[in-house]
């Protein structure tokens, strides 16, 4: 009985082995693709520029609450109960209104970003199958997203697949 399960577990190891002479594995980090890439630079640079603006945006309805919160504390002793009242609401109001500007806001960022990004993606996928295909490999994982806990170096395709993009562009 020992014998036999020592042979069937010399015989997986050996097809084991067998199997992974013939499977060759790549990395790449997808991540630098976009940060370095000139496609990638560019669309980024496009995201922070629309990200900038909604924060100065963000900031300037921030600054005209702060401003109403200041007159209303200033002139609160002064103003009768009815202009306390309306000062109140327009606080309020003005506060609804950030809160909605800051919402859409986030909302529009990301669907500027999934689409910036998954248009890059869709453009970056058929060189890294090139790339793939032409150094004969079998698996090409994503360096930090396929729960990769390490990788050679000698195996990342990174470099090339950013040179090879931005070529192509």
């Amino acid at each position: 009985m020992l014998n036999k399960k020592f042979f069937i577990m010399i015989m997986v190891l050996a097809a084991a082995a067998t199997v992974s002479a013939q499977v060759k594995v790549a990395v790449i980090d997808v991540q630098r693709v976009v940060t370095e890439s000139d496609a990638g630079k560019e669309a980024l640079g496009k995201l922070k520029g629309l990200q900038d603006s909604k924060i100065a945006e963000g900031q300037k309805l921030q600054q005209e609450l702060d401003a109403l919160k200041e007159q209303l504390s200033k002139q609160r002793f002064t103003l009768s109960d009815e202009k306390i009242e309306a000062m109140g609401k327009t606080i309020q109001d003005k506060g609804i209104e950030l809160k909605r500007f800051q919402d859409d806001a986030q909302r529009e960022l990301d669907d500027a970003r999934r689409k910036a990004l998954g248009g890059l993606e869709q453009r970056i996928l058929p060189v890294i199958n090139t790339v793939g295909k032409e150094k004969g490999l079998t698996l090409i994982f994503n360096k930090f997203q396929s729960g990769l806990v390490y990788a050679d170096d000698a195996v990342d395709i990174t470099d090339e697949v950013i040179r090879r993009f931005n070529t192509a562009q």
